[in-house]
Parts: C-alpha cells; structure tokens; sequence
C-alpha cells in the first residue's frame, strides 16, 4: 500500500539530479513516513476497528470531523487510484506504443479497475498474499539492474552522481517524493480483518519505512554511479536505463514490472479504501446498502461503488494526480494527528500495546514534519488547474462540499430515526 518498488521515482532524479534526489529519498521518510508510521502504529493497535483512521478521528473529533476525514480520503482516492492504471499504461506503451495510442490507453486503465475488483471481491487474505507475490516478482530485475549499475561503475569515480540536471525542479521532485512515501495509514482500515494486529501493526509500520527507502536508494544510486544522465529520467525511464545497463531482455523484465506494479499498488489500495465507506454506513453516515458482504466479507457493494468513482480520473496526467491526490490526501493526515494528540489527553487509560515515545511532547513533536510538508504541498500545487480551478481552490470546495454532504446525511438520519 505504501510502495511499489522504484517505480515512479524516475520523475524525481528528472527533476533534481541524482545528488539531491538521493538525499530527498534519505531525509523526507525520516520527517514524513517515520511519524506516520508511529502514528499508525499506536491508534492502530489501540483501536483496531475496521475503517481504521475515520474511526479514530471520529472517535477523538466527533462525527463532523469524523466523517471529513472519510471524505477527504474517499476524494483523494479519486486521484491517488488513477496513478496506478496511468503507470501500467506508461510501462506498457514503453512495450507496445501502439496498444496504448489514443483511446485504448484509457481502455488499459479502465481494465485495471475492473480485473482489481474482481480480485477484491475474493476477500483480504487473497489480496494480501497476492500484494507480497506480486511486489517481489517486479523487484527481481532490480537486483539484476543494481548489479549491472554497480558493475558498470566499477569503483571508478562518481559517474553521474554530481550531474546536474538542466532545469531542475526541487519543489516537484518534493511532491512525488512525498507521493512516494506516503499511504501509510491505509494499512489500518482493514484492522479487523489481521491477525494479532495490536502487535503485527506497530511491526509492520516501523520495518516498512526501513525497506522502503532501501529499495528507492540502491536503485537510484547504482545508475548514478553508472553514469546515466539525470536529465533524461522520467516516468517510464527504468526501461531505458535497463537497456543500457544490460540489454533488451532485462529491459523487457523491467517493462512487466511496471506494469505488475500498477496492479500490484492499485489491488491492496482498493481493498484499504472501500473499508471506509462501509464503515459509514455502519455509523449511519453513508447509505445502508454498502453494508452488504459477500460470502467472504467484503463489501462488495461498496467496492463496485469506489471502483466506478475511480474511473473519472483516468485521463489526468501523472502529475497533476500527484499533486491533487497530496493536497487532499494532506488535510485528511492532519486530522489523524491532531486525533492522536487528543485520544492521549481524553483517554489516557485506553489500552495501548504500542506508544509513541516521548509522552504529550513525542505525540505533538512527530506532527510538525509531516503537517510542515503538507503545508509545502499546498504551495508547490497552487498553479495546477483541476476542472477549471486552482488546485487550492478546488481542495477548499471539496471541503465545503464535504461539510454541506454531512449536513444532508444527518437531517436525513435523524428524520429516519425520529
């Protein structure tokens, strides 16, 4: 849920060179992934209720707050889910350009969405097993391509390391970095369905953040030090680079990697998000029908319904999804922080197998990061034009438009209960 492998960092050494992107890729999990990953690891094992981070921030905030932060996810899903079909397309033109030429892109994309929910509806353990599968199968030619970079190099000076690119882009190369490092608070959402999760959350979050960003830096250091040029990496370039480290057949491997990755990060997040919706209509927020289960317990009603949402994303670009998908994704992470804080100061009896360390200070300290990188995000997306807005003004309307939805549901629930 979190990664795919070093899929979609290409952007970033396109825009920063290697140098700085090596040292975005080492720094930002650490004021970033780091603190989300505590923060998961304490509400997810102290409340691990299906629907995770709405529930805590209802829990801690009340149903107003509760219910913008289901909806601020369910709006940044709209965007982050269209990332993963686009990068299965990206990877699968560098194959066959033909097959993804005008309309038949999206055709691919919409093909995504629909073999993931069919794969959803066979229940989390299948999703589970099949996201482990899948995610070392499209790593495998990256150890091959690390040592071919590494071979190449030879331990002969620095190759492309110091390069410079020609019009550098910090304040993207920060937003997909942040893209790539996010996404750890939707492991939660599913609690009910893990095994043991008052233990097995707080060790996956914090040996996950480790295995992330090796898997981003060796790559991306072994290229550089083969002394490909930064300038020419963007989204889809592990293909190129894999040619002309080791030829056609590694770069065909890398190929089927990409696209194995837009399924493979597409598949868990869906099974994460549609847990949300469910959980609404559980508290009366949501229409009762998205409580139906199949025979295996998914919500299989709300997984058709978050599926057909997703696909009006499907012809954005790559990183204009990036940039929406982080302003909305940004508020919603705010609000599980602040959720942290206040649970710590209301309920301090409640049982917590795991703890942020540090006491009140720890629990406010490690949101500064994270909430400072939101804030940069908002700034670096204000020129991007989402359906004729700016990018801020359309994240406010979203909002406004979240708290005028709440209103309705609840005049509605109570008119129903009375």
């Amino acid at each position: 849920m979190v990664a795919g492998g070093p899929y979609g960092l290409e952007d970033i050494i396109g825009k920063a060179g290697y140098g700085r992107a090596l040292i975005l890729l080492a720094i930002i999990p650490l004021i970033w992934s780091l603190p989300t990953s505590l923060m998961v690891g304490e509400l997810a094992s102290s409340i691990p209720a299906e629907g995770g981070f709405y529930v805590w921030v209802r829990r801690a905030l009340g149903r107003f707050w509760g219910f913008q932060e289901a909806w601020l996810s369910l709006a940044a899903s709209v965007f982050d889910m269209a990332i993963y079909p686009t990068i299965f397309v990206l990877y699968l033109g560098r194959l066959a350009p033909t097959w993804t030429a005008g309309n038949l892109g999206v055709f691919w994309k919409l093909a995504v969405v629909l073999g993931c929910t069919l794969w959803n509806l066979s229940g989390a353990k299948a999703v589970g097993q099949s996201a482990v599968a899948l995610f070392c199968v499209l790593l495998a030619p990256f150890v091959i391509l690390i040592t071919a970079g590494l071979w190449t190099w030879h331990g002969h000076g620095t190759g492309a390391l110091l390069q410079s690119v020609g019009a550098p882009d910090l304040a993207g190369a920060i937003s997909v970095t942040m893209w790539n490092y996010m996404g750890w608070d939707n492991a939660s959402t599913v609690a009910q369905e893990v095994e043991d999760p008052q233990h097995n959350y707080p060790r996956a979050m914090l040996g996950a953040t480790a295995l992330v960003a090796f898997t981003y830096i060796l790559p991306l250091l072994a290229v550089a030090l083969a002394g490909l040029a930064p300038d020419q990496f963007s989204t889809g370039s592990w293909t190129d680079a894999a040619h002309i480290l080791a030829g056609p057949l590694l770069a065909l491997a890398v190929v089927a990697g990409g696209m194995i990755n837009g399924v493979g990060m597409f598949n868990p997040l869906m099974m994460s998000i549609t847990r949300v919706p469910f959980a609404m209509a559980e508290d009366g927020q949501a229409p009762q029908v998205l409580l139906r289960r199949n025979r295996l317990g998914v919500p299989w009603v709300s997984v058709l319904a978050c599926a057909a949402i997703w696909g009006l994303a499907l012809r954005f670009t790559f990183e204009r999804l990036i940039s929406i998908d982080l302003v909305l994704y940004g508020a919603s992470l705010i609000l599980e922080f602040v959720a942290l804080v206040v649970l710590r100061r209301r309920e301090p009896n409640l049982h917590r197998p795991f703890r942020v360390p540090g006491g009140m200070s720890g629990v406010i300290a490690i949101g500064i990061g994270p909430t400072l990188l939101i804030a940069f995000a908002l700034w670096a997306a204000r020129n991007e034009q989402v359906l004729g807005l700016n990018a801020l003004l359309f994240a406010a309307a979203v909002g406004i438009t979240g708290a005028i939805v709440y209103g309705v549901t609840e005049l509605v629930r109570r008119r129903t209960e009375s």
